[in-house]
């Protein structure tokens, strides 16, 4: 039994204690609408505005079939380079709000251009249609020849960044780094993290089972590299890499796996797992010192990939 007393400090224990105040553990068990309604309610809860400086423009990218809402964020910094955030949710939650202030952010403390993608849900749209929509909007963002295009996502929308980088391999244009924070790329879980935090406080393996049998439709989708990218037998030529987990949670063995794999196929992969953080920590930058440091060290990674370094 993992002792999460010892592990969360007195300041994380207050995150989770606040957000299951607004977003109980057993959200789950409610209907998509109710849990959408609580899922929005704690994004504006905890929003914390935007930094000075940062233009804000909602636009839409125009597919044959559908337009996809984009939220774009821009500093006065104006740098060559679009990081396409994608945000997390398990598939079934969230939107340009939900991520809106962590994108600003994003924006003003790397000077990058951010562009958040609102890719369709389940179960309205099952998988592959969020992966299709990610797709899309990498093709439109590389379709800006001065614009190298970053790929950075949390959870759900870490794992939509890696799928994208597995499928543009050999593109025209490919990204030039991702940044995947505690994301969920369909490792092994009869093992690691999915046994030692099965249960631990924000998310639970139950929760995972219930994501994914909502994201495909109950579909058996093994060896599907869109909906898992662990799945691939080839991790050869993926972007420059940095995955940040958090230790209480049962995805951050995901973080560890894919980074074995990339370097084992000779690629650049980091992976730091942040000691007594639970899953979705990044509400809590602005009141944890522990996730307060770990968001730093996104912006750092963020800005070095950006700039073509590799600091690891």
């Amino acid at each position: 039994m993992t002792d999460y007393k010892t592990l969360i400090d007195a300041e994380t224990w207050a995150f989770i204690e606040r957000t299951n105040s607004y977003y109980p553990p057993d959200t789950i068990d409610y209907t998509i609408a109710q849990q959408r309604e609580i899922y929005d309610r704690i994004c504006r809860e905890f929003f914390a505005g935007y930094p000075d400086g940062v233009a804000v423009e909602t636009s839409a990218i125009a597919t044959s079939t559908h337009d996809i809402p984009t939220r774009i964020y821009r500093s006065p910094l104006q740098a060559a380079v679009t990081v396409l955030y994608v945000h997390g949710g398990g598939f079934i939650l969230g939107g340009l709000d939900s991520h809106d202030d962590v994108c600003a952010e994003l924006c003003a403390r790397t000077g990058y251009e951010v562009v958040s993608v609102d890719y369709r849900l389940a179960p309205e749209h099952l998988h592959p249609a969020a992966f299709d929509d990610v797709m899309s909007a990498f093709e439109w963002a590389a379709a800006t020849p001065s614009h190298q295009i970053l790929l950075c996502g949390d959870s759900a929308g870490g794992n939509l960044c890696a799928a994208v980088s597995h499928a543009t391999r050999g593109h025209s244009k490919t990204p030039i780094g991702q940044v995947l924070i505690y994301p969920g790329l369909g490792g092994d879980r009869s093992q690691g993290s999915y046994i030692t935090h099965a249960e631990a406080p924000m998310l639970t393996t139950r929760d995972l089972e219930f994501y994914q049998n909502i994201r495909t439709g109950g579909q058996d989708g093994t060896g599907d590299i869109t909906q898992s990218p662990l799945a691939d037998a080839d991790f050869a030529n993926l972007p420059p890499t940095v995955l940040i987990t958090a230790q209480c949670d049962p995805l951050s063995s995901d973080g560890e796996a894919y980074r074995d794999r990339i370097v084992a196929a000779g690629g650049r992969a980091y992976w730091f797992e942040e000691p007594g953080l639970v899953h979705g920590y990044l509400r809590a930058r602005h009141t944890v010192g522990r996730a307060r440091a770990s968001f730093t060290r996104i912006v750092d990674a963020v800005a070095a990939l950006g700039q073509g370094a590799w600091l690891w």
